[in-house]
């Protein structure tokens, strides 16, 4: 699949993709952080409910895609290019 892509695309691609990984074990760290100290009772809720699974998993998911994106978004922001 990869390999009809140019040198170029390649590092491209994983550029994102080192930004991503990174942004998604921040988010991570952050989710672990807010059940670790139960910030707004939120591990205490998330016990007692009958869909703790569901809820561990939207938690998550919403911190990597955010911390994900905002890493990308931080990363290609700090491009250097060569026209100024």
């Amino acid at each position: 699949m990869f390999h009809s892509l140019l040198p170029c695309e390649r590092a491209l691609i994983g550029f994102l993709l080192r930004h991503l990984a990174s942004g998604s074990a921040g988010g991570v760290v952050v989710g672990i952080g807010i059940l670790v100290l139960d910030i707004a009772s939120l591990r205490t809720l998330m016990s007692t409910s009958d869909s703790w699974l569901m809820a561990t998993l939207m938690l998550f998911g919403g911190l990597i895609v955010t911390f994900g994106s905002a890493a990308i978004a931080i990363g290609v922001m700090t491009l250097s290019g060569d026209e100024e």
